[in-house]
């Protein structure tokens, strides 16, 4: 029995080297098409799958696989620091049922707006937006917002309702990393609600605590200077262009009390993902809200409407407010130009093996 584990463990070791991208498409189609067919566990190296979870995965990890093996259980491709099970390489196929599952939850009567939508894209945003061109790190590469200290910065206030929500899909297909389940919902939200298509590929990896980014590096709502969204932005590596086309998001969802301390919708559409954020900030006169929460305005005419100090900051400085004209103008630019910067964003630190493709996933 040692013997025969011994021999196992040895192929094993041998697979990890060459079963990247290219050691998996030796495998014969026939084969992964019968392997397809078969549903069997991943194994996480060193973290589980869930929230919390412990580390020293490793080994229990190893003699599973090992035991599976040993009982018929298929090959096992190493990949990421990650097992994947006996169906092989993921395709587009099996991320569009994942995709599927996102959108079904999506729609809530009992939720805000009628939908987690906006909830789903501001988790990607988040995720994503901690990345530090000069460091390397953050970005949502690890899927760190998970643990401690990350899940509590000030600026992921609310987001452990969309991550709650989806662990419904992560329970359904266990095998797709958290980074990679996240910034995945921010693409269905975009298109679910109307928004452009968002090219999107997989690569993402369970991290640990030891991975989380340090408080402060996403954008401050009450901040009014125009300096401070690119102090934030160009740290990630986005232009001015950019940074105007990424706020444009702020077209949907609303502010919470409980969670930045502002409160109300920007536009009179927040489920449906449009250019009105831009036409809105134009077009409407902004007078401050009277109220004893923080500083912020509301639409004069209604008062129902809402923009933060850092909003007003894109209509004072003349290099950000061409682009808020152009957009305010023409959704079909704005369309394209936010699935570029978006689709940026989501993998800003990610070192997607050579040669992966984008996926493009069709709206249910």
């Amino acid at each position: 029995m040692f013997y025969k584990l011994a021999t196992m463990a040895s192929a094993l070791q041998a697979l990890r080297v060459p079963l990247t991208r290219t050691g998996m498409m030796m495998m014969s189609t026939q084969t992964g098409h019968a392997m397809r067919r078969k549903a069997i566990p991943q194994v996480v190296r060193s973290y589980s799958a869930g929230p919390g979870a412990k580390e020293g995965g490793s080994k229990v990890g190893l003699w599973a696989v090992l035991a599976a093996a040993g009982a018929g259980g298929g090959y096992y491709a190493w990949s990421s620091g990650i097992f994947t099970g006996a169906k092989g390489p993921r395709t587009a196929e099996d991320y569009q049922k994942v995709y599927n599952a996102i959108a079904k939850i999506m729609d809530d009567s009992e939720y805000d707006d009628g939908s987690y939508g906006p909830v789903l894209v501001r988790l990607a945003w988040h995720a994503s937006g901690t990345y530090d061109k000069t460091t390397k790190d953050g970005g949502s590469h690890k899927g760190t917002m998970r643990f401690e200290p990350e899940s509590k910065h000030g600026a992921n206030a609310g987001l452990h309702i969309a991550r709650a929500k989806l662990e419904a899909v992560k329970s359904q297909f266990p095998w797709i990393s958290y980074g990679d389940l996240w910034t995945l919902a921010g693409v269905v939200a975009v298109q679910e609600m109307g928004g452009p298509i968002i090219p999107w590929k997989p690569g993402r990896v369970d991290g640990t605590a030891a991975d989380c980014p340090p408080d402060g590096r996403l954008p401050d709502g009450a901040n009014p200077t125009p300096q401070h969204p690119r102090d934030v932005f160009y740290r990630m590596g986005f232009n001015d262009q950019e940074i105007v086309a990424l706020i444009g998001a702020h077209t949907l969802g609303r502010c919470h009390t409980d969670r930045s301390g502002f409160d109300g919708p920007w536009t009179n559409s927040p489920t449906a993902f449009s250019n009105s954020f831009f036409v809105e900030l134009l077009n409407r006169k902004w007078v401050e809200k009277k109220w004893n929460g923080p500083k912020q305005f509301v639409d004069k005419e209604s008062g129902q409407l809402m923009m933060l100090p850092a909003d007003m900051a894109f209509v004072k400085d003349s290099a950000f407010k061409k682009w808020v004209d152009a957009y305010a103008k023409d959704e079909k630019q704005y369309f394209a130009d936010f699935a570029q910067a978006y689709q940026k964003l989501l993998e800003l630190g990610v070192p997607f093996p050579e040669g992966t493709k984008d996926m493009k996933f069709k709206p249910t």
